[in-house]
């Protein structure tokens, strides 16, 4: 995922692949329609326009069936944990702050007795008013991976990780912190469904600081059968199913690290993160579409990445394609100082990195927006500045060729990015219904 800091200033049964489930090529036509998939919406806790309202008024809600909450962190002694210490966590918006009518999902304020407040509070209601809507708490991101390979180093610590998330999200035993009254045993029981992982990523590659092991790869796989065994002891022999997810790169040297049919045997599904192909640490460029879902042989970066050659790679590494949900970026990448080139602006050099902008900051842009449908990109440029971003029309082609490739469904980072009417998520939805 994008990290924090770049969010704040705009922002995956062992089976054998089948050949009809094999991703299409660009002009491909040959695979039939698919049921409708999944839709994940990742929910980011601390963005300026990220309410549980804004999801349910935008009409986001209606069409999504996952909402993946980020993020909760991992403490250096391998648990899930709450506080309100800066760069560790923000247990104030996830379950203290009263939320007044005006904010509130369903218009009744938050009474001061309440044991359950702010965000997790808000997505409980919004479940209530969307019964097809499901809540995963996702742990880690670009931030907060730091520990996991600690959590997942041996037995004993995977046990105790996952039994602290356990204990901490889904049985909802929100601690009491000094100062505040929220929280207390089972206070938020019942907000979440299941458990994202997001570990960037195994193995290293990640933020710095990091800790990494040769075994990642293994302890991963171990980390998420531990998940699940826990996860289902949890449910019993006729309870509710818990989801179990996790994000992985696009990227093939993270990839081949991953023991992905076995992975498969413990999660429900992987999203995958097909953006960030391109982007401001190439700050002198070229530029470059950031999510492309086809590769461009003109890219001058020989690799030619697109989301198309990371569906692939997954596949052939052993994951089968159901369990694969295909990510999509609410937000752009952008450059100054670049010449128009023949291609306005695409491939050329630049003078500096722009500041990344959500989907409808970028849509607002003065410019020209330019569709690429053989490799399904899309960019706006003034003659100037330069910013790849999915458009409406690009987001509906990549939910159609996860429907048509059989694929697990969609997923967007993030939610706030879209705009008041929700455009973003209707044409997702559009992809995923249309013949």
């Amino acid at each position: 995922m994008p990290t924090r800091a770049s969010a704040l200033l705009a922002t995956a049964t062992v089976a054998a692949l089948l050949a009809a489930t094999a991703p299409a090529s660009a002009s491909d036509g040959r695979h039939g329609p698919k049921p409708n998939g999944q839709r994940v919406g990742y929910f980011t806790q601390w963005g300026a326009d990220s309410s549980a309202k804004r999801v349910q008024e935008t009409g986001q809600a209606a069409k999504l069936t996952v909402i993946n909450y980020a993020f909760g962190n991992v403490s250096a002694d391998g648990t899930c944990f709450q506080t309100n210490d800066a760069g560790q966590g923000d247990a104030h918006d996830d379950y203290q702050r009263a939320f007044s009518a005006a904010e509130s999902v369903d218009g009744v304020a938050d009474a001061p007795e309440q044991e359950l407040k702010g965000h997790f509070n808000q997505l409980r209601k919004l479940k209530a008013k969307n019964p097809q809507l499901r809540t995963v708490i996702s742990l880690g991101g670009w931030s907060w991976s730091r520990y996991f390979s600690d959590a997942a180093a041996t037995d004993e610590a995977r046990k105790k990780f996952v039994s602290s998330c356990i204990d901490l999200y889904l049985k909802g035993d929100v601690p009491v912190l000094a100062g505040s009254p929220e929280g207390g045993r089972g206070a938020a029981a019942g907000v979440f469904d299941g458990i994202d992982i997001d570990w960037e990523y195994p193995g290293g590659g990640g933020d710095a600081g990091n800790v990494v092991r040769p075994e990642d790869g293994r302890n991963f796989t171990l980390l998420m059968r531990e998940f699940r065994r826990q996860l289902d002891a949890l449910s019993g022999k006729k309870g509710k199913h818990y989801l179990l997810t996790a994000a992985v790169a696009a990227n093939e040297t993270v990839a081949d690290r991953l023991e992905l049919p076995e992975l498969s045997r413990s999660v429900d599904w992987l999203n995958l993160m097909a953006y960030d192909l391109h982007g401001p640490w190439e700050g002198k460029g070229p530029t470059g579409h950031q999510a492309n879902l086809y590769s461009d042989p003109a890219d001058p970066d020989p690799r030619q990445r697109s989301a198309d050659q990371a569906v692939t790679h997954y596949q052939e590494r052993g994951l089968p394609a159901g369990q694969l949900v295909l990510g999509a970026p609410l937000y752009g990448h952008g450059w100054t100082g670049v010449a128009a080139g023949p291609r306005a602006g695409l491939f050329q050099s630049a003078t500096a990195a722009a500041s990344d902008r959500s989907y409808r900051e970028v849509e607002a842009l003065p410019g020209t927006v330019h569709v690429d449908r053989d490799h399904g990109a899309s960019w706006k440029y003034d003659g100037t500045t330069f910013y790849s971003y999915d458009t409406a029309e690009v987001l509906t082609r990549k939910a159609r060729y996860a429907r048509w490739n059989g694929l697990g469904g969609v997923m967007v980072w993030s939610l706030d990015g879209d705009d008041a009417r929700g455009s973003a998520i209707a044409a997702l939805d559009r992809g995923l219904r249309r013949d």
